[in-house]
């Protein structure tokens, strides 16, 4: 199964009305992995408490995530939920980037197109993590089919994406998108989700400018 939503319009419309997005929201890369592990099955403003008490208690610094104990883990980051996976989930991505020496440039080359199958093999890290990890760590041009994405386009075009793999499939970024183009064009889709998802007339608006064309 393909969209029919041309993905080129539907940037345009969704920079048009609400761009730019600023997304994803942080000064460093580490603070990007810790919120990309910390926002899994949460919403934003709770992994927003949680980065506030890591950074006073480590300024984001991997040496100084990877000293914390596991309960002083899992303490800092209980209320963004799910905190015993989510604290063996950085712990254990940390390590793997401290493998690496934090060279995200050197670990692009080493894996190549293998990056997102060996990025799932960490802990905690499943699909869509994955990809976040890719567009915003590693700069590279994929689609992150998410609950907003899924919701957006299954609204659009009046069928139901059920999960993450099947909207995946099914889009497909056109060839000439930088890595900002795949940032901004996430951070769009959830703040249009945020906004509009509910609104009807809004929706519609925008099947007439993208679905089909």
């Amino acid at each position: 199964m393909h969209s029919q939503i041309n993905i080129e319009r539907l940037y345009q419309e969704l920079s048009r009305q609400i761009g730019p997005s600023g997304w994803w929201p942080a000064e460093s890369k580490p603070e990007i992995i810790l919120g990309a592990i910390l926002v899994q099955n949460t919403s934003w403003n709770n992994v927003e408490k949680t980065l506030i008490q890591l950074k006073e208690v480590t300024d984001f610094q991997p040496q100084k995530i990877l000293a914390l104990t596991i309960d002083e883990l899992q303490s800092l980051i209980r209320s963004s939920g799910f905190y015993k996976n989510k604290s063996r989930a950085i712990h254990e991505t940390f390590k793997w980037f401290e493998k690496h020496q934090w060279d995200y440039s050197k670990i692009v080359q080493r894996y190549s197109t293998e990056l997102s199958q060996e990025l799932l093999t960490i802990h905690g890290v499943g699909e869509e993590t994955a990809d976040v990890l890719l567009v915003y760590v590693f700069d590279q041009v994929v689609f992150i089919a998410d609950a907003y994405a899924r919701r957006l386009f299954s609204n659009l075009e009046e069928r139901t994406y059920k999960n993450y793999s099947q909207l995946k499939r099914a889009v497909k970024l056109p060839q000439h998108f930088t890595s900002f183009d795949a940032q901004e064009f996430h951070g769009l889709i959830d703040e249009f989700g945020k906004l509009y998802l509910k609104d009807e007339q809004k929706i519609d608006e925008l099947r007439e400018k993208t679905v089909g064309l």
